[in-house]
């Protein structure tokens, strides 16, 4: 059976426009409970959220569904989504169930799922949910039905894990950092967790008042942070964005650092320390020059399609535990089961603090290839992938190009266009070479 309702990370949508309304969600919590008790007569899950105002009627209505399939659930308010996956295999639950758009406006909201191993579910459970979704409910009877309670403690037992991913002695003491929790998930446990290792803290984007969430601020709005770095003369600046799991750095001469970067420290810092580095997952627009830095000190690194999802699939399926996006989704599954942009901000800022460098010095030896990208809008019945011209032209962009850049040419998942990227050490072969493909599609 296909997928009607989950995408690549849970069902996402407007609120009050299906699937996101709470008629539909009530259904969902109900079908996901009765998959539950396939294995468990009485699974207990945790419900997560973010800070948008729909999450208490979606909180609401998944409690109600879960309730009436005899399942128990816990509440534990607004906290990060990585947050969530960490409680459920803490606490034994059999699932873990966050309500956020992640980076989206707060007219969105979606419901992500997590295992009771705290990892993200696979294709297989979200068929069978959707299958029980298609069939008539069967309520439990009154003695039967589900129990909830709040979680009161699960925002300190989360700071408490955060803290336990670095050395048990770094102290973040001479740092002044400031934190941009995008008026999200985190903006009651990213300051605190960061202040606690010893580091001076200004907040920004940290009062949600349940319309604000990612508006100006956060991880896909970092000017708001790079302004507030120079006004308060900071070291660093961290940015998340509304659920948490996605992070920008950014340095006090006002450099962002994307996530292919911050994936390289993290990776470099475990070198200096005599750490086997197996390998490194990265997406299909990591930047080239990660790549070559990483060949240059003997790192292998692969390509998963773009999604921290697939980016997961792969460093399962190849046992490494380093990967990500350059968006700042990243992963290192020795800390953590799933994304996390707080730990990795520690990851990061442990590298710094170890090496007695600031980033520009340790990222010295990489200078990330200039990119042009050529949105090319595709007929109805246009089939890009037969065209021989277009076939030709990228053989020979490729060989042009060599090994100081490379081609891809992927179809848009949401829109009739085809996304034609070229990256190369020169700016201006980049959009050449990209002008020369653009014009092979449309002939």
């Amino acid at each position: 059976m296909g997928r009607r309702y989950f995408g690549t990370d849970g069902i996402r949508g407007t609120v009050g426009q299906a699937p996101i309304t709470p008629d539909f969600v009530l259904r969902l919590g109900h079908a996901v409970g009765r998959v539950l008790r396939r294995a468990n007569q009485r699974p207990t899950v945790v419900i997560g959220k973010d800070t948008r105002i729909s999450g208490y009627m979606i909180e609401s209505a998944l409690e109600a569904g879960f309730a009436s399939a005899g399942v128990d659930t816990l509440l534990s308010g607004p906290i990060p989504t990585p947050a969530v996956a960490y409680l459920t295999r803490a606490l034994r639950l059999d699932l873990g169930v966050v309500i956020s758009a992640s980076h989206n406006p707060y007219p969105d909201n979606g419901i992500k799922f997590f295992s009771a191993a705290g990892e993200k579910l696979p294709d297989e459970w979200e068929s069978a949910v959707e299958a029980a979704l298609g069939e008539s409910a069967q309520w439990v009877d009154a003695a039967s039905l589900g129990k909830a309670r709040r979680i009161d403690d699960a925002r300190g037992r989360y700071i408490e894990f955060c803290k336990a991913t670095v050395r048990h002695d770094l102290s973040l003491r001479g740092l002044k950092l400031v934190v941009d929790a995008a008026h999200g998930a985190a903006y009651h446990v990213a300051p605190d967790v960061f202040h606690e290792l010893g580091a001076d803290i200004v907040s920004i984007g940290c009062e949600p008042d349940g319309m604000n969430i990612n508006d100006g601020f956060g991880a896909t709005a970092p000017q708001a942070l790079v302004r507030a770095v120079a006004e308060h003369r900071a070291d660093y600046g961290v940015a998340l964005d509304g659920d948490a799991d996605r992070l920008q750095i950014v340095d006090r001469e006002g450099r962002l650092y994307n996530g292919d970067e911050l994936l390289y420290v993290m990776v470099i810092d475990r070198l200096a320390k005599g750490q086997k580095v197996d390998g490194v997952v990265g997406t299909l627009m990591t930047n080239m020059a990660v790549e070559l830095a990483l060949r240059a000190r003997d790192v292998p690194m692969v390509r998963a399609k773009v999604g921290d999802r697939y980016v997961l699939e792969e460093l399962s399926a190849r046992g490494w535990l380093l990967g990500g996006e350059g968006s700042g989704h990243l992963l290192a599954l020795d800390k953590h089961t799933t994304g996390d942009g707080i730990i990795s901000a520690l990851q990061v800022l442990q590298a710094v603090k170890s090496s007695g460098r600031t980033l520009a010095r340790m990222l010295a030896d990489v200078t990330l290839f200039p990119q042009t990208l050529i949105n090319v809008r595709l007929g109805a019945d246009a089939d890009w992938k037969s065209n021989r011209m277009l076939a030709a032209e990228q053989e020979a962009v490729q060989r042009e190009l060599a090994d100081c850049g490379r081609v891809l040419i992927r179809a848009s998942g949401t829109e009739p266009l085809l996304r034609v990227m070229v990256e190369a050490s020169d700016a201006e072969l980049a959009r050449r070479c990209a002008e020369r493909l653009a014009r092979a599609v449309r002939t």
